[in-house]
């Protein structure tokens, strides 16, 4: 196996882990500072209207999302899906600061700490890390590099 091949290894498993992590995470803070997600997500001008539901959905779909990363045949579905959220994570950050005037943060943990700019492209690095392992996953899958590395 050569290096090139070995490095789409590490960028796929690596990228699981890093997602698993930030998807539980992610859910969990949500959880256990539930009151203040539902009051945050309420005050949210964009998404007000649909706080009572969100606030149950986003950390379902978050935890789902990191149990398919660790089921084999879902890695992909699970890297497409980071992708989107993420996109749609960054696209509601990015709307919100140039149409509105007040900007709560919903996101919970350690990432309220982050500034706008830094979790903009806290949420661009992943999404970087998405593609990479959409990318990993397909050159492995397409040239058999696993089957190659088994029968040595």
């Amino acid at each position: 196996m050569t290096l090139l091949q070995k490095s789409y290894g590490y960028i796929l498993s690596g990228g699981q882990i890093l997602f698993i992590i930030l998807f539980v995470y992610a859910a969990s803070s949500k959880w256990i500072e539930f009151s203040e997600f539902e009051i945050q997500l309420g005050q949210s001008p964009t998404l007000s209207a649909y706080a009572k539901w969100l606030v149950w959905v986003l950390p379902g779909i978050e935890c789902v999302v990191a149990l398919l990363f660790i089921i084999p045949r879902y890695v992909l579905v699970a890297f497409y899906l980071s992708y989107a959220l993420l996109v749609m994570f960054t696209t509601y950050i990015v709307v919100t600061l140039y149409f509105s005037d007040y900007i709560p943060c919903s996101c919970g943990g350690v990432l309220e700490v982050l500034g706008w700019k830094e979790h903009i492209l806290f949420n661009v690095a992943f999404i970087l890390l998405a593609v990479s392992g959409i990318y990993s996953y397909e050159y492995i899958h397409k040239n058999n590099v696993l089957c190659q590395e088994k029968r040595l």
